[in-house]
């Protein structure tokens, strides 16, 4: 199943929120929507500096992945990004993948 980092922060209102819910009951919140989704969560932490909360979750395609973002941040709560993972594996695989191109002003 392909794997996904969420880096989400918190609006003001988003921070109220984690203040009455608790760290652990947002955990289980982005649990169980990742598990209503077919996904599964790897690990969930909050972070000092640009993003409050960074998520590794397994999920089953680029859609799931997109609409579960979109439901995060049409809640207003959080600000967030999600970024598809790579495998070294993968990446090698990548490495090996060749298109003809031409770079902008080169003959």
């Amino acid at each position: 199943m392909p794997r996904y980092m969420y880096q989400a922060s918190y609006t003001v209102d988003g921070v109220r929120g984690l203040i009455k819910d608790t760290a652990s009951g947002r955990r289980k919140a982005v649990e169980t929507a990742i598990h209503a989704v077919g996904g599964k969560l790897e690990t969930f932490y909050f972070a000092f500096g640009k993003h409050d909360v960074i998520a590794i979750m397994d999920l089953p395609d680029n859609i799931t992945a997109a609409g579960l973002s979109i439901t995060l941040g049409a809640s207003g709560m959080v600000h967030g990004g999600l970024t598809a993972l790579l495998t070294v594996d993968e990446a090698d695989r990548a490495l090996g993948v060749k298109a003809p191109y031409r770079a902008p002003g080169q003959a």
